[in-house]
């Protein structure tokens, strides 16, 4: 048994996390006023973080 999540379900973690990427992306082009960016570049941020960590374990795991 390995730890963590299946190669499969690893890849829709990644998927999902794009997505999630795209959708904030598109939002912050919608947004006026300094807080809602901010908030917008924090959530991008912690996204693109999510996205990283996912895509190293994958390699990783070869």
């Amino acid at each position: 048994m390995t730890d963590g999540p299946d190669t499969d379900d690893l890849d829709d973690r990644i998927a999902i996390a794009r997505d999630n990427l795209r959708q904030l992306t598109e939002q912050a082009a919608a947004y006026s006023g300094a807080a809602d960016e901010e908030r917008a570049a924090d959530r991008i941020a912690e996204q693109q973080a999510l996205l990283d960590a996912l895509l190293k374990e994958r390699e990783q795991r070869g």
